[in-house]
């Protein structure tokens, strides 16, 4: 019988995709996705390379951008094609995990600043993390799964 497919932030498996080019290797979470096949993403390394500027969700009171730190650029588009064509390659993932606080793939634990940089909370959902949601999978914030 196949193992049920989770989607898991690379990040989290040890690759340096991170903005600053580190992991977040998370060996005990790894162990406790012994029984699922593993499918690693990471649409920032994919669209913008690693290391990178660093971005935040900026909620513009029309919705929620992925904004670039280093120049004002929207990077939402190229975050959200990757999400929907990782989807589209992989329609039985059955559990999704990203990295807290991430602008792609945070579940619940997002900072959301205003145009104005004023952090208006930090419960946001990061942009692939939302397709995924919309799809009807399950998504937890890797911190909330280990523990």
């Amino acid at each position: 019988m196949d193992k049920p497919k989770v989607a898991l932030s690379a990040c989290l498996m040890g690759c340096a995709c991170r903005y600053d080019a580190r992991d977040n290797l998370n060996e005990s979470l790894l162990k406790q996705l012994d029984s699922f096949e593993i499918v690693p993403f990471c649409p920032e390394d994919d669209c913008f390379g690693s290391p990178r500027p660093t971005m935040d969700l900026i909620d513009n009171g029309e919705g929620i951008n992925a904004i670039s730190n280093e120049n004002g650029q929207n990077l939402s588009v190229p975050i959200l094609d990757y999400a929907h064509n990782f989807f589209e390659q992989h329609p039985d993932i059955k559990l999704f995990i990203g990295k807290d606080r991430s602008p792609s793939c945070a579940v619940q634990s997002g900072k959301v600043y205003s145009n104005q940089k004023e952090l208006l909370h930090t419960q946001g959902t990061g942009l692939m993390t939302k397709i995924a949601l919309d799809l009807g999978i399950k998504c937890w914030d890797s911190e909330a799964y280990t523990t």
